[in-house]
C-alpha cells in the first residue's frame, strides 16, 4: 500500500489549502464535464473557503465542474452538523451553479438515501464514458483512522459491489447513522487526495504510514491514479517529536 502514496508535507495549514486548490484546479482545467468529491469534517475547510476567494475562484471552471459527497450524517440538511451544509456555506452556494452540486437527501432512511444517491452517481457517469467516476477526491482521517464513513474493522470495508450504503452507528462522534461512498467507489478516482493538519493527526498517520491496517491505509486510487497525502508540518509523523 505504502508504494502507491505520496507524501507532501507543506509548512503550515494554510499553505496545504493552497497546494491543495492548485491540485484540484489542475485535475478539472481541461475536462469538458469534470467531477470532484468532496469530504468532511475539519480538514477541508480551509480549502473550501479559499476556493470562494476572488484568486481562486476565478481559477475553475464553474459551469463544467460537479460536485459530490463522500460521506453525509443523517440529519437535516441545514443542521450544523451536515457535511453537506458545511460545504455549501463555505463555497458551494456562492460558486457553483445549483444543478451541479450533488448533496446526498437524508429525509429517507440511510439504505434507502444510499440507494437514490448511488442511482445518481451512476446516471452522471454515463456522461462520461470510459473515465472515473470522478477527478479528483477529497478525504480526511479521522482519529480512528476512518475515511469517510467508513470505519475500522465494518463489515462496509468489504462491500465491493455498491457505491454508496448506509451505515447505522458511527464509531466517533456524532454518533448518528450516516450514508457513505464504499472504498471502490472512492478508488474511482483520477487523484485520491488526503488533507491531513494539525498535531492532533500526527499519532493517527504514525499508524496509517507504519502499515496498520486501518480504512485510511485501505483507501487508494485504482489503476494509474495517483494517492496523495498533503500534509501540514504538524501533522507530519516522521517530524521530530
Amino acid at each position: 500500500m505504502s508504494a502507491a502514496r505520496h507524501i507532501i508535507v507543506q509548512a503550515d495549514a494554510a499553505t496545504v489549502a493552497e497546494a491543495a486548490a492548485r491540485r484540484l484546479i489542475a485535475r478539472v482545467a481541461a475536462m469538458p464535464v469534470a467531477a470532484v468529491c468532496l469530504t468532511g469534517g475539519s480538514s477541508p475547510q480551509a480549502l473550501y473557503r479559499l476556493l470562494a476567494t476572488p484568486r481562486w475562484r476565478a481559477e475553475i471552471p464553474w459551469p463544467r465542474v460537479h460536485w459530490f459527497l463522500g460521506d453525509e450524517r443523517a440529519v437535516p440538511p441545514d443542521d450544523p452538523l451536515s457535511n453537506g451544509a458545511m460545504a455549501r456555506e463555505a463555497f458551494l452556494d456562492r460558486c457553483a451553479p445549483r444543478g451541479n452540486v450533488h448533496m446526498i437527501a437524508t429525509a429517507t432512511s440511510p439504505d434507502a438515501a444510499a440507494r437514490a444517491y448511488e442511482s445518481e452517481l451512476e446516471d452522471f457517469h454515463h456522461h462520461r464514458p470510459g473515465l472515473p467516476l470522478f477527478d479528483l477526491v477529497l478525504l480526511g482521517v479521522g482519529p480512528d483512522g476512518h475515511v469517510a464513513s467508513l470505519f475500522p474493522g465494518a463489515p462496509a470495508l468489504e462491500e465491493h459491489d455498491r457505491l454508496v450504503i448506509g451505515v447505522d452507528r458511527a464509531n466517533v462522534a456524532p454518533f448518528v447513522p450516516r450514508i457513505t461512498l464504499t472504498l471502490s467507489c472512492l478508488a474511482s478516482t483520477r487523484e485520491m487526495l488526503f488533507l491531513a493538519t494539525g498535531r492532533g493527526k500526527r499519532d493517527i498517520l504514525r499508524r496509517v504510514f507504519a502499515g496498520e491496517d486501518l480504512p485510511a491505509n485501505r483507501a487508494r486510487a485504482d489503476g494509474g491514479g495517483d494517492t496523495v497525502w498533503l500534509l501540514d508540518e504538524a501533522a507530519d509523523p516522521r517530524a521530530a517529536a
